[in-house]
């Protein structure tokens, strides 16, 4: 078998200009010419990994099976490639010293003084390799997260130069994103910062073998023969990235403008096939052009950043566009939910999700919102920390639990209906006790979701949270209506609860989200919105009567 070949891409000039998804697009690209690819990242932050990290800090934390917290650029990559990714795709600077330092303390360096290089450097070449030696993949593309030039980027840099030479040619090669920015003033694109940008990475010992441009208008074939000659790239190398409607455009714009043939031509490898892209056309198509349009309250409490949700928000794209649905989203701070204003909050919903989180702050404008949802028979999807609110919600208003509450906000309450299991009260370090990764789950036959899952009565689905449903208490909701209709049955813990004799109420103690891809978007989402719309055209119809 031949050897794994490498793609590295650096960004430069300023951060967010999406390296994330010019690698997804590239590797999707790879991919539907019959390449087997998969992406990783290296983070240059400290953290041991981002599940500690505040969501407006770096946005959503992304689950893989294996239990990985990791980047949300990892959901970018799974949602293109429809591939899972693992704990091996994403690699932070925190751990690479974790490791160095561990081998340390075991001796393992022989009493020599351990240094950045070669001891760190050698981990991140190790680590980027990892995936390489499975034996698994043709291409393997790896993002540097930060922009060249920075401090805590110059590890991977340098490991990334010794990589490429000792691979030799034709094995790696580096993309780099720059942006070519627009002066209004001067009424001009400039190329002096990506000019400086590719000094930066030269100056590290490494030349970008292609340029990917972001830009908010075309760039002239002028600009980009100017960019080749002060950059030292080739001319069709030069690659504009514009601004698009939306991510999914990316793969296509990419293969306009060549990028995949010119990375297989560097990489030494067959381009003669076309790719394959049939599906990813009739997604984008159905996509844009909705029959019709709903509008969903996402009730949440880091709803000010937009990655906070990444996941939720994609998924709302997948189940939109298989239901041929324009989903529109309303964002609503649970924070600011009262009983003044909740009503007129959520006026002109057509579904209701509550989002998952942690920590006490927002949770009772959560509980308004669920319950506005089970008394006007809107269709209702919890997720997480959103499900745990419709089991408050239900049994202080229905069973009339007075002060039920999670032991999470409430160490006294009366009705502790979520509280944490008996094996982990007594673990005082808080990253420990999490419910990560695939657990397994048994669906209720004859139950909603059961339908929802075409039928299954067994799925696979990711978690990330501390607390679960008080199984001293299900008897108690069953008997009032409120259905356990999906257990762990290793644990007996109950996944999901459903409201069977409402049109559609169903909150899952895992993160479904994490699952929905371009090519297989997820059966939880797809029937949400399908009952969402449903709902809206009674509604219509009711209202013409």
């Amino acid at each position: 078998m031949a050897a794994t070949k490498y793609v590295f891409v650096t960004g430069g000039v300023t951060s967010s200009l999406g390296k994330g998804i010019i690698a997804a697009s590239l590797a999707k690209l790879l991919q539907a010419r019959g390449y087997k690819t998969t992406i990783q990242k290296l983070d240059p932050y400290i953290n041991v990994d981002p599940g500690t990290l505040n969501p407006y800090e770096h946005g959503e934390c992304y689950v893989t099976d294996d239990g990985a917290e990791t980047d949300l650029d990892l959901g970018h990559y799974e949602r293109f490639l429809n591939v899972k990714t693992s704990q091996a795709n994403n690699v932070t600077t925190g751990r690479i010293y974790q490791s160095v330092i561990e081998k340390e303390r075991r001796g393992e360096f022989l009493g020599k003084t351990v240094q950045v290089i070669p001891h760190i450097t050698n981990e991140i070449k190790e680590r980027i390799q990892l995936l390489g030696k499975t034996g698994e993949y043709d291409i393997i593309i790896t993002e540097i997260g930060g922009t060249v030039g920075d401090i805590e980027s110059l590890p991977y840099i340098e490991s990334v130069r010794q990589l490429k030479w000792e691979l030799g040619d034709n094995n790696a090669i580096v993309i780099h994103l720059t942006l070519v920015p627009f002066l209004s003033a001067a009424g001009e694109l400039k190329t002096k910062p990506t000019q400086h940008s590719v000094k930066t990475l030269m100056e590290s010992g490494i030349q970008a073998d292609i340029l990917v441009c972001r830009t908010e208008h075309q760039l002239s074939d002028e600009i980009k023969e100017k960019l080749a000659l002060f950059c030292n790239v080739k001319r069709e190398a030069v690659i504009q990235s514009i601004d698009a409607s939306t991510i999914y455009d990316v793969p296509i714009l990419m293969q306009e403008e060549g990028l995949d043939t010119v990375a297989l031509k560097k990489l030494a490898l067959p381009d003669d096939t076309e790719p394959d892209l049939t599906q990813w056309h009739e997604f984008l198509d159905r996509h844009k052009h909705p029959k019709s349009e709903v509008t969903v309250g996402l009730i949440g409490k880091y709803v000010e950043l937009q990655d906070s949700y990444k996941s939720i928000l994609e998924s709302f794209i997948h189940a939109g566009a298989i239901n041929e649905v324009k989903v529109n989203v309303r964002s609503i701070h649970s924070e600011y939910i009262t009983k003044a204003n909740f009503e007129q909050k959520m006026k002109g919903l057509d579904g209701i999700l509550v989002a998952p989180g942690f920590g006490e702050r927002g949770i009772e404008g959560k509980i308004k919102a669920v319950r506005y949802a089970r008394e006007n028979g809107i269709p209702f999807l919890g997720i997480c920390l959103g499900m745990q609110m419709a089991v408050i919600e239900f049994g202080r208003n229905v069973l009339g639990l007075e002060g039920a509450n999670s032991t999470e906000m409430d160490e006294e309450t009366p009705y502790p209906v979520i509280s944490l299991m008996e094996e982990q009260k007594h673990i005082t370090n808080k990253g420990g006790t999490m419910r990560l990764g695939a657990w397994d789950c048994e669906l209720k036959e004859g139950s909603l979701v059961s339908r929802v899952y075409h039928g299954q009565n067994h799925i696979s689905e990711r978690h990330r949270h501390r607390y679960e449903f008080n199984n001293d208490f299900k008897e108690q909701f069953e008997k009032a209506g409120m259905v356990a209709s999906g257990i762990n049955s290793d644990t007996q813990l109950v996944e999901i609860i459903e409201l069977p004799d409402h049109p559609w109420f169903v909150g899952v103690q895992y993160h479904p989200e994490y699952q929905s891809t371009v090519a297989n978007p997820h059966p939880l989402f797809v029937g949400f919105i399908k009952a969402v719309q449903l709902h809206k055209k009674q509604q219509t119809n009711a209202s013409l009567a």
